[in-house]
């Protein structure tokens, strides 16, 4: 098994159009940064001085004793009181219209295209399951490279076997890849299925 550098010419044969100028640098920064928002589980909390529990009594009485007024113990100025504006539990969700989400796929597989990053094969699978055949594919068709990408439309049971243990390595189908899985590998690996899939779904 050999793989080939896709070049622009390939990718706008399978019906996917590069973009080769600044059109869509915003577009790829508002989905990622929504991306890694809508992961956040917003579940930090704190209590407050009404939910503090301590009691409610009155430390001590208002005058004669040379002390500051207090009114309760749960009060934010103390120690063990109620914090003020402190975090409680929200949803950090953002939404992004399919239109952006769509460019900004487009102008991420483009850049990197461009740079030489990716490489087409015929197919990718790991008959015997095994993690080491998988590590020498992977580093045959990519070189000697951190974390690979591999897209394909689908996957053998024994394909995912052999790579589940190899950390910075990811498999993906061409259906649910998306823009910040492109962005964050060093190569990318593309079947000619997959390729073909990727433009239906950019022209879908």
């Amino acid at each position: 098994m050999s793989a080939t550098i896709l070049t622009a010419d390939v990718a706008k044969k399978a019906k996917i159009e590069l973009i080769t100028d600044g059109k869509g640098t915003q577009a790829v920064h508002d989905v990622v940064v929504a991306m890694r928002a809508n992961r956040r589980s917003g579940t930090a909390s704190v209590k407050t001085k009404a939910t503090v529990n301590l009691s409610g009594k009155k430390p001590w009485k208002q005058k004669g004793t040379g002390r500051a007024r207090a009114g309760y113990a749960s009060s934010p100025v103390w120690s063990g009181g109620g914090v003020v504006h402190g975090p409680h539990p929200r949803s950090y969700a953002k939404k992004t219209p399919k239109a952006v989400k769509k460019l900004a796929f487009r102008k991420a597989l483009s850049a990197r295209i461009l740079s030489g990053d990716v490489l087409i094969v015929d197919s990718f699978e790991i008959k015997e399951g095994k993690t080491k055949a998988f590590v020498n594919l992977i580093k045959g068709l990519a070189g000697d490279v951190r974390r690979t990408l591999v897209v394909s439309v689908s996957f053998s049971d024994s394909t995912f076997l052999a790579a589940r243990n190899v950390a910075g390595d990811l498999l993906m189908t061409a259906a649910e890849v998306n823009t910040e899985n492109l962005l964050a590998f060093d190569k990318i690996i593309i079947t000619k299925d997959a390729l073909e899939a990727l433009g239906n779904r950019l022209n879908g």
